[in-house]
């Protein structure tokens, strides 16, 4: 396999040109030091701090991407930019609250500063920067967010540390290999990815395998052993169970194992974003808590996209439908060719091993269930796809759920899903232990945290 750097599809871009040099437009203002008597400061009313604001650019966060990549692009694109949204806004809330360690900032903002004019402008700024496209809409949110904040002070160093934050992070991104032309050149052998049935279409965003991350320290830190050779019983398995049960007709599958391929056969980050939000509200998180959520969630999910692309482009290896198109090619006397089979799903146009969903999934929950305390989330999880919303008590259910479904959707082997789950895991305890963590110690409460595992 070889790695060449051909100039990228303009289909592979979120709608804008990578920005360069757009820390320059970002209009900072020099945030005032909190400065007045403790006597002066208690007599002021406390900074406006509601939470919906960070819950409601998160939304429209999403509404953005939505409108510059596609509602179902079929990359991780997604990932990526909740990312860098969810980082800035976090520092925001952060720098001025200060209950958490920064992320890869020293810069704390003024106490008497508004976090909510912190959080609303830092989000405003970073998608501004990157999707200049939505401006109009995106000024108009922001000045809805701000009418609801008082003016003054609070509100103006809010806005200022605000835009610094976004700032840094649009800083901290510069250069990190968005958009850089890597090709994927491996001939089409046996166990090698091809592009696959009815679009035939090229592999997608490949550079989203050699991006920098945001909290691993490089895309391959966690990248986990080869899939299983070809001639081993455990490829034949693989194969056997996903011919069997992936079948878009005839297939082994229950109603129910049809209703769960189809539920998360959508963009799983815009699942998650829902779940979250609602939960966020249900449970009343303040603005530092659920700015912390978000992070820890989307900067891990990004990290977790990065991972698997890094995989799919070191391994190369074919997705089910080739390899039971072409099972008489693959030396293995306990896998039979049906040139004729068809997944439930349409296959995505990158490589199998490993699955970006089950990653994301046991990044997001692993890291989630950290910050939160607790595996037992209760999250009530929607599909676009289904028009359905499904309870999940416990995350593990979660990550059993996205396993089976990537293979009763017939478009990942259960290696693949099971090796991409556990990878998420693996980036979530990185996230925990280097990030999101609380500059006070809280109060031992005698049991620890028993964090969400992934399928065997």
């Amino acid at each position: 396999m070889r790695l060449n750097r051909p100039v990228p599809s303009r289909s592979s871009r979120p709608g804008v040109r990578a920005v360069a040099g757009i820390v320059a437009t970002l209009a900072l203002v020099a945030v005032p030091g909190a400065a007045g008597s403790a006597t002066a400061a208690d007599s002021r009313p406390a900074p406006a701090a509601d939470p919906a604001a960070v819950r409601h650019w998160n939304a429209v966060t999403t509404q953005t991407i939505s409108a510059n990549l596609g509602a179902m692009h079929p990359s991780g694109q997604v990932a990526v930019w909740h990312g860098f949204v969810s980082a800035a806004v976090y520092n925001a809330v952060a720098g001025i609250q200060g209950r958490y360690a920064l992320y890869k900032w020293r810069e704390r903002g003024p106490v008497t500063a508004s976090p909510e004019a912190a959080a609303v402008t830092a989000a405003h700024r970073v998608l501004l920067a990157y999707f200049p496209a939505s401006q109009a809409r995106l000024d108009a949110e922001y000045a809805t967010s701000l009418a609801k904040i008082p003016d003054g002070r609070a509100e103006k160093q809010g806005v200022a540390y605000g835009e610094r934050a976004a700032a840094h992070i649009v800083r901290l991104r510069e250069n990190d290999g968005r958009f850089e032309p890597v090709e994927y050149t491996a001939p089409p052998e046996p166990g090698v990815w091809r592009p696959t049935p009815p679009a035939h279409a090229p592999y997608l965003d490949t550079w989203l395998g050699t991006l920098r991350p945001l909290l691993l320290e490089a895309p391959d830190q966690v990248r986990p052993g080869p899939p299983p050779a070809l001639s081993s019983a455990r490829y034949a398995r693989d194969v056997n169970e996903v011919k069997t049960m992936g079948a878009k007709t005839g297939s082994g599958r229950t109603a129910h194992q049809t209703e769960t391929a189809l539920f998360f056969g959508g963009n799983l980050l815009v699942q998650l974003q829902t779940a979250f939000r609602e939960y966020a509200a249900g449970h009343h998180l303040g603005i530092a808590d659920t700015a912390r959520l978000f992070a820890a969630v989307n900067m891990s999910a990004a990290d977790a996209v990065i991972t698997a692309w890094d995989s799919k482009l070191h391994y190369g290896f074919w997705r089910p439908i080739s390899a039971v198109h072409l099972a008489d090619t693959d030396d293995n006397p306990a896998t039979e060719a049906d040139p004729g089979w068809q997944p439930l799903l349409v296959t995505p146009p990158h490589p199998d091993y490993i699955s970006g969903h089950a990653a994301v999934a046991g990044a997001a929950l692993r890291t989630a269930a950290g910050v939160l305390g607790t595996s037992h989330l209760g999250l009530n999880v929607r599909s676009e796809a289904t028009a359905t919303t499904r309870h999940y008590a416990h995350a593990d259910r979660f990550n059993q759920d996205m396993v089976d479904a990537r293979v009763w959707g017939g478009i990942h082997f259960r290696s693949a899903d099971i090796a991409g789950c556990s990878a998420g895991s693996r980036i979530g305890d990185w996230a925990l232990r280097h990030y999101f963590k609380p500059l006070r110690k809280a109060v031992p409460s005698g049991a620890r945290t028993t964090l969400p595992k992934c399928p065997s």
